[in-house]
């Protein structure tokens, strides 16, 4: 390679690279998962984080370093996803923050972009523990500010830098015992790896492909495709030269200042007179536009008298099968009368501004109907196969109509990107309930009284979801040992708040034998919610069995139809 500075475009190829390196490795990192539950996603998490950004900087064409570096701090920072993409996201931000300001990049603009990123990201880590990721990052940020005093290479240094990182990589199992219990390196780890080592093949020309799959809106599979169109006559029946505005185009408009019902009615009129198949979508922060119209050039220029653009794209309708096209905007179009309707209802009928308001994380029917009769205002689908983004928290937020928002995460992997939610929202105070678990998040909001403050409810609802205790029965997809315990793949195991409790060979005898080992003389009411996979019939025996059991204990039973789960199971 032998090169000392790398340019933006470099960069844009480099990054892409890394994202495709993650994507094909996902779901080897998420075997990597130290608990051998199907819930193992640190691989998803972790790609899903970064090519929400990679797609920002795709549709960048010859980008300045400030443009791509912003690209790939609010792509990621938007699509962070659980622990590990949050983590993620705050190293590309940090190193984002340093490489903005120049031009080219050299070995120590690089090493000094690894420290801020690291930095960067330990801060955002309430309890930093090493032997993950964290860990993984440092020892390259370290390595590199070493070799930036010793080589101009960016080439030399980069070896050198991912040499270290599988280093400390392979040190892990010896910092986290459970690692080394499990046989496994720590896979958030191993993730940043990836990213690392695809950044560097797409730099040094071992890789020349920086197409995302899913990244661009055409998909040439289904243009090629005889598709029926409304009236019978296939796609590509449709001539192009009756066509009467040749381009597609979109773009998205990050609001700069006020947009109001008139200034939407007024950019949809503007461009009507330029074009048609128009289509106006907005939220508080962006709007995204799709019209066909033969001066993509006026309809950017009207859009930045409203803020910033992003995701601006052109298609020649002419050059290609426009008939995928006309149905997309058909679809679009359907969804922006829809829209219209729900805005002029919320017109109509205007949801007052209230006090307090209440989201939570929530996986299955039944459960979501119980947060919901205890008074939550909105449910974000989620739990322990979809970790919510920080994006699906702020529109969250942006539905509810509340000066102070509690958050209930109800899994510990989700409390980082809540947090960094809060850290986003400027008009509303958002305080998050550090709930690990469904039952502390019910125990949590049960227990909100409206004469108390924010920070006094806070406190107070920490205070009597800790007292819950909480087990968890599912099976097991490996062969492995935790806590002691010889579990085999298939095995029903019973997971409590720290650690293992139990391994059985089916859900009930698992349940029986968690209770026993939960319950104690301060426990006095249990609650058993069971999952989608269970019969009622099995729920209803398992109950009774309990009952008699623990005689002395108030046992109640709840359809909470999550999956993954068979039982959820909750002692106060």
């Amino acid at each position: 390679m032998g090169v000392s500075t790398i340019n933006a475009k470099m960069v844009k190829n480099a990054f892409l690279a890394g994202a495709k390196g993650l994507s094909d490795k996902k779901e080897w990192i998420n075997e990597l998962n130290v608990f051998p539950v199907p819930d193992g996603d640190t691989g998803t998490n972790m790609t899903l984080t970064i090519m929400a950004a990679a797609k920002e900087v795709a549709a960048l064409n010859d980008p300045s370093m400030e443009q791509l570096a912003k690209a790939i701090s609010s792509g990621s920072l938007r699509g962070a996803r659980g622990n590990s993409g949050v983590i993620l996201s705050q190293l590309l931000r940090g190193f984002t923050k340093e490489i903005k300001t120049v031009d080219e990049i050299d070995t120590t603009t690089l090493a000094n972009a690894m420290v801020r990123g690291t930095e960067t990201a330990y801060k955002a880590v309430m309890k930093p523990k090493e032997g993950t990721i964290l860990t993984v990052a440092k020892g390259m940020a370290d390595k590199a500010l070493e070799m930036a005093a010793e080589t101009d290479d960016i080439e030399v240094f980069a070896q050198a830098v991912i040499k270290e990182g599988d280093r400390v990589l392979n040190l892990t199992p010896e910092m986290l015992p459970v690692l080394k219990q499990a046989g496994v390196v720590d896979s958030g780890g191993q993730g940043l790896m990836q990213v690392i080592k695809g950044a560097f093949d797409g730099l040094t020309g071992n890789v020349t492909d920086f197409t995302l799959d899913g990244a661009e809106a055409p998909a040439n599979g289904a243009a090629e495709k005889t598709v029926q169109t409304g009236n019978g006559a296939a796609r590509t029946d449709i001539d192009t030269a009756d066509i009467k505005f040749g381009y597609c185009t979109e773009f998205i408009i990050k609001l700069e200042k006020k947009y109001t019902d008139e200034d939407e009615e007024e950019l949809k009129k503007y461009l009507g007179s330029i074009g048609d198949s128009l289509v106006v979508v907005s939220d508080d922060e962006i709007v995204k536009i799709h019209v066909h119209t033969n001066h993509p050039g006026l309809a950017f220029e009207k859009g930045l008298t409203y803020g910033s653009l992003s995701r601006m794209k052109v298609d020649n309708m002419r050059e290609e099968h426009e008939e995928r096209v006309i149905q997309d905007s058909e679809r679009l179009a359907k969804e922006q009368a829809q829209a219209d309707t729900v805005k002029q209802e919320e017109k109509e009928e205007p949801e007052e501004r209230r006090e307090y308001g209440f989201i939570a994380v929530s996986c299955g029917d039944g459960l979501s109907e119980i947060f919901k009769g205890i008074g939550a205002d909105y449910l974000i689908e989620g739990g322990q196969t979809m970790n919510p983004s920080t994006e699906d928290m702020l529109n969250a937020i942006a539905h509810v109509n509340a000066d102070h928002i509690f958050i209930l995460p109800n899994n510990k992997n989700i409390i980082l990107a809540a947090n960094q939610a809060r850290d986003l929202t400027e008009d509303k105070e958002i305080i998050v309930v550090p709930s690990k678990t469904v039952p502390q998040g019910i125990t949590a909001l049960v227990n909100f009284m409206p004469d108390l403050t924010s920070k006094e409810n806070l406190e107070n609802m920490t205070a009597e979801m800790e007292r819950v205790k909480t087990a968890q029965i599912t099976y097991a997809v490996r062969t492995t040992n935790i806590d002691g315990m010889e579990i085999e793949k298939g095995d029903i195991m019973a997971i409590g708040d720290e650690g293992m409790l139990a391994v059985e060979h089916s859900p009930e005898e698992a349940a029986k034998a968690a209770l026993k080992a939960m319950l104690d003389e301060d426990s006095e009411l249990v609650t058993i919610y069971y999952g989608c996979d269970v019969k009622e019939e099995d729920a209803e025996k398992l109950k009774e069995e309990a009952e008699k059991e623990f005689p002395d204990k108030e046992l109640e039973l709840q359809y909470g139809g999550q999956p993954i789960y068979y039982y959820m199971i909750s002692a106060e």
